[in-house]
């Protein structure tokens, strides 16, 4: 099955009326998505993502509960499918199985996600197709993203940590200009 039928399959999946508990999603690494591994989350699972998730009164506060609910799951699934000793960046993990790269994580999150949203856990967001950033000609660096309606998009890159870390969240345009990400998950 090629790289685009599975990604397809598995975004009506997500998107269907199959329980969001049952419902596979695909997941990417090996850098450039060259390994794919279809996920199932029971509900189980779900609960611990929605006790990472919380209840935001504010869409400040559903940026830092997608930041904790986002590496629930990258802890969940890690060891599930071999992605669990991921290493920020692309030079820590060089050449161990499993490593992931901004291709693989941005459509990895984006996934996240559209899971997040399919359960009705965003109320102040909504997701948007990736972004990227170019520094000179080579090299390009890609983002899910989110955006409250009619107001700010965000970055949401979880590239730069370890897998199971929270992702940096930050406004899109700081991210596109290169400045650093917020350190403290109270600033988001």
């Amino acid at each position: 099955m090629t790289r685009l039928r599975l990604h397809f399959v598995a975004l009506v999946a997500t998107l269907t009326s199959v329980p969001a508990g049952a419902a596979p999603f695909s997941i990417c690494y090996d850098f450039r998505c060259k390994s794919q591994a279809q996920v199932t989350l029971s509900e189980a699972d779900w609960a611990a993502v929605e006790a990472a998730f919380g209840t935001a009164r504010s869409a400040a506060e559903e940026r830092r509960s997608i930041a904790r609910a986002v590496a629930e799951l990258e802890r969940l699934i890690g060891p599930r499918i071999g992605t669990a000793l991921d290493k920020g960046g692309n030079r820590a993990g060089s050449g161990m199985p499993g490593q992931m790269d901004c291709i693989d994580e941005s459509r990895n999150t984006t996934t996240y996600l559209q899971a997040l949203a399919h359960r009705d856990l965003l109320r102040w967001h909504r997701v948007e197709g990736r972004a990227k950033r170019t520094t000179w000609v080579l090299f390009a660096h890609w983002t899910a993203v989110i955006s409250e309606p009619g107001g700010e998009s965000y970055a949401v890159d979880s590239w730069p940590r370890d897998n199971g870390e929270q992702p940096y969240v930050q406004p899109l345009g700081d991210w596109k200009r290169h400045r650093d990400p917020p350190q403290s998950a109270a600033s988001l």
